[in-house]
């Protein structure tokens, strides 16, 4: 029963290490089809952020955004392989971050 349920947890964590993988491959210069499609989000929040604190804010380089994305991804994939809970909380993390850039379009 150990065996599967470590097989189980191999599939599960491929599709995240998998999907890292392909953003460190169309990365590039840009930050590939990731950072195209994220960009008017985190315009969207940076403007959000500076309508509630009535200053300007740091300008947030997409490219970073991304990189952590997969940071994010890649890591927690890894670590979930070896049923550690981190993993599962850094997974958690990326999702939820994700969700709250995308609620600023």
């Amino acid at each position: 029963m150990g065996f599967l349920s470590f097989l189980g947890r191999v599939l599960f964590a491929s599709v995240f290490i998998l999907s890292a993988w392909q953003m460190f491959h169309e990365f590039g210069e840009d930050g590939g089809p990731a950072a195209k499609e994220l960009a008017p989000k985190v315009a969207g929040l940076q403007d959000f952020l500076e309508s509630k604190l009535g200053t300007a804010t740091p300008k947030i380089d997409v490219r970073h955004v991304v990189a952590a994305f997969m940071a994010l991804k890649g890591l927690g994939g890894l670590l979930l392989v070896f049923g550690s809970f981190t993993g599962a909380v850094l997974l958690v993390r990326n999702f939820s971050l994700l969700e709250s850039i995308d609620t600023f379009v």
